[in-house]
């Protein structure tokens, strides 16, 4: 990894736009940059202070290639924690690229993705589970990812696994002293504080492990799958949700014959719901692939919806639909159904409280009148555990901190084991060796090349 040269990238997104900002990091930054810039002042931009933004124009040679603002930081008061400028020049995609290509004959080096925040966590300004959060933010599309992703780069969840680590790098610090004292039998390490040391560890990471089901559902969003018979009314609901027309409706059976899927964010968590080919035996080819298809979106959702016709109901059906609901919920017994009854605004309300009675916690709308389909949502939302996100706790959303934390535990509980069975201090002392190397993982105090390529391939290139 080279990182003493000088880079150079555009912070905002490619095309036109009111402005644009191209960022320059690195050792010379400020003497690259400088010669290029004519202040309307005549200041002489070396000579300026930190944190200081000054009007001027970029010039290659006589040619004004455009009027800018140049801010500057100095030393290690940057994002990079090294001498920065960033230009805001007019938005023009030829002006972005004129300045670009100057800065590169001057001696700047394009950056590869994410290389400003990965000179960050070079540079200590930020730890590498700080670091992820930042592409976290910037992909964040809902209230609900942008607050974990907010509370992961200010270093929750860093803190928490830097704190565990401490405490537990403190005892393995005696343990290992007893190893040189081997011959003389004496203890350094409490026992007792060690157990309950060992025991609140577990079950910190137990809570972080559990957070991840609903971490992951709030980064990536929930997918819902909206089944049924032909001719229900999935597609209507999937549009009254929308509040848009994105699914063909007809009254002829069989018109959805794939997937139609589309989000929406409701109270700051975003769902995916996914309309699927009406269930029911059909000869046409076309068709039985959607159905088969139908079973596959059941299979990967966290939620089912089964709409019913309530107006095709009869006493005979809707014993066949307790029938079949029964079925859905011996296949999947942890995942979350709602049966819900479409058209009920073609129902008596003798009908509707029969209805309630024969199905427990039926859910009555009309999709085409756009009845209970607000209460739909809010039952959805039940769903999503999200207290811990209103009480700030810490909830993992990053698929390699999960692993790093169950891999941790595995190790703590091998730990355990050797003190509830009396083992040998140079034997545990291996599996707290192991726990601290996986904690390490996910601050970043312990990484390989390979890993941080990984990791900042994701970003975005100025970012």
């Amino acid at each position: 990894m080279i990182t003493q040269d000088t880079i150079v990238a555009l912070a905002t997104p490619s095309g036109a736009g009111a402005i644009a900002i191209i960022r320059v990091s690195g050792k010379d930054a400020l003497q690259i940059c400088a010669p290029l810039f004519r202040s309307v002042s005549g200041k002489d931009l070396l000579a300026q202070k930190s944190h200081t933004i000054h009007l001027g124009h970029i010039v290659d040679e006589e040619r004004v290639l455009d009027e800018v603002l140049v801010s500057i930081f100095k030393g290690t008061n940057s994002y990079t924690g090294e001498p920065t400028i960033e230009i805001s020049c007019h938005g023009s995609t030829y002006i972005q690229q004129e300045i670009i290509q100057l800065l590169l004959r001057k001696g700047c080096r394009m950056a590869n993705a994410g290389e400003f925040t990965l000179r960050a966590f070079i540079n200590g300004k930020l730890d590498l589970s700080q670091a992820e959060a930042v592409a976290d933010l910037i992909a964040s599309d809902s209230e609900a990812s942008h607050q974990i992703a907010m509370q992961q780069m200010r270093g929750g969840f860093s803190n928490e696994i830097q704190k565990l680590r401490e405490e537990l790098l403190n005892f393995a610090s005696l343990i290992e002293l007893e190893l040189d004292f081997a011959e003389e039998d004496v203890e350094f390490a409490d026992r007792t504080q060690f157990k309950d040391l060992i025991s609140r560890i577990i079950n910190v990471l137990k809570r972080l492990i559990d957070s991840f089901s609903v971490g992951n559902v709030i980064k990536n969003g929930i997918p819902v799958a909206i089944v049924g018979e032909p001719n229900v009314g999935k597609s209507t609901l999937l549009n009254a949700l929308l509040n848009e027309e994105r699914a063909i409706v007809s009254d002829i059976a069989g018109t959805t014959r794939d997937t139609i899927e589309d989000e929406i964010n409701i109270g700051g968590i975003g769902f995916r719901f996914i309309d699927t080919a009406g269930i029911r035996d059909t000869k046409d080819v076309v068709e039985s692939i959607g159905i088969q298809k139908t079973f596959e979106k059941i299979e990967q959702a966290q939620v089912v919806i089964y709409l019913v016709d309530s107006s095709l109901l009869t006493n005979d059906s809707i014993q066949e639909l307790k029938t079949e609901i029964g079925k859905i919920k011996n296949k999947h017994p942890q995942k979350p159904l709602i049966i819900v009854a479409n058209k009920v605004d073609k129902l008596e309300n003798s009908e509707i409280e029969n209805l309630k009675s024969e199905i427990e916690n039926i859910h009555l709308l009309s999709a085409k009148q756009n009845i209970g389909v607000e209460e739909l949502q809010n039952k959805l939302l039940e769903f999503v555990n999200t207290g811990a996100l209103r009480n700030n706790e810490t909830i993992v959303t990053n698929t390699r901190h999960y692993d790093a934390l169950l891999k941790a535990l595995e190790e703590i509980q091998k730990v355990q084991y050797g003190l509830d069975s009396g083992l040998s201090g140079d034997l545990m002392a291996i599996d707290i060796r192991q726990a601290l190397y996986h904690f390490g993982e996910i601050t970043g105090e312990i990484t390989s090349d390979d890993l941080l390529g990984n990791i900042f391939a994701n970003f975005c290139i100025g970012k």
